[in-house]
């Protein structure tokens, strides 16, 4: 393949279609779709899915961890609050979200969480 091509629209919808994909464990590869930007993207989707949920061949969790949730988790050890909400993930999904979790604890600092209290009692938004 020519390098060229991957700076391609083409190859960028196709990597973006097959990325999509391969993010939904309940989705297969389309066989019909053999482009080389979709098989990328199916292929990078999966292995970021399988980094934060484990093997799909080892089971579906009931609760799917992304980047969205695992941001929360750090976002939470920055400010110092406790984890809560675990009981639908799996082992293996609770050892990624701790380490997120305790990488925002490494850098928790006091002061910087108790201004940020105080901008959101400001504004009605109370913090337990």
């Amino acid at each position: 393949m020519n390098s060229k091509n991957v700076f391609s629209t083409t190859y960028r919808q196709d990597y973006f279609k097959g990325y999509s994909i391969g993010q939904n464990p309940l989705l297969q590869i389309d066989p019909n779709n053999n482009s080389f930007g979709y098989i990328s993207g199916f292929n990078s989707g999966r292995m970021d899915y399988e980094e934060m949920n484990g093997q799909i061949a080892k089971g579906i969790p009931k609760r799917i961890v992304t980047i969205k949730i695992l941001e929360e988790f750090l976002l939470a050890g920055l400010l110092g609050l406790g984890i809560e909400e675990t009981d639908d993930f799996t082992s293996y999904q609770l050892n990624v979200i701790g380490k997120w979790y305790q990488s925002g604890v490494e850098k928790y600092d006091p002061e910087q969480s108790n201004y940020l209290f105080e901008i959101l009692e400001n504004r009605g938004i109370q913090i337990d």
